[in-house]
């Protein structure tokens, strides 16, 4: 599994807490589970770190675009931790790169990428993303 990335690929980390109902039947969280992990990750760093306000803000992201590779089960209740990274960063859109771990693995359980187009609240037309949260996804870039 060495050509899996590894924590190094990644910026920012947080915790994220399996629920009962994430397993399956097959007793190993379900597919579609990762992708809320990866839209939690990729909020919790915008509104913690970004200042998005999801409330009352502007501007808003539009997921336009997700991606998901599996390489390890996890199931409830082990404790996972979602790694962050921007891929990508254009004029109104950003692509992120997720990547979900058991805690103190450092080989990925899944990784994939999610992209952003940022727009107008009212028009859902997209507009330049601010310089406070470029600067804030700037420093989440990789090469």
């Amino acid at each position: 599994m060495s050509d899996l990335p590894t924590r190094q690929s990644y910026r920012w980390f947080m915790p994220i807490t399996t629920r009962w109902m994430d397993n399956d039947i097959y007793g190993h969280v379900n597919n579609v589970h990762y992708y809320s992990y990866f839209d939690t990750v990729a909020n919790t760093y915008l509104i913690q770190q970004a200042g998005l306000d999801i409330h009352d803000g502007d501007i808003i992201g539009y997921i336009v675009n997700s991606q998901c590779d599996y390489k390890k089960a996890i199931s409830f209740p082990e404790k996972i931790e979602g790694g962050f990274r921007v891929n990508r960063l254009g004029n109104s859109s950003v692509e992120y790169g997720i990547a979900i771990f058991k805690e103190g693995d450092n080989d990925c359980c899944a990784f994939g990428t999610f992209t952003h187009v940022f727009v107008d609240r009212k028009t859902e037309r997209p507009v330049p993303i601010s310089t406070p949260m470029r600067t804030a996804l700037e420093s989440m870039l990789v090469d």
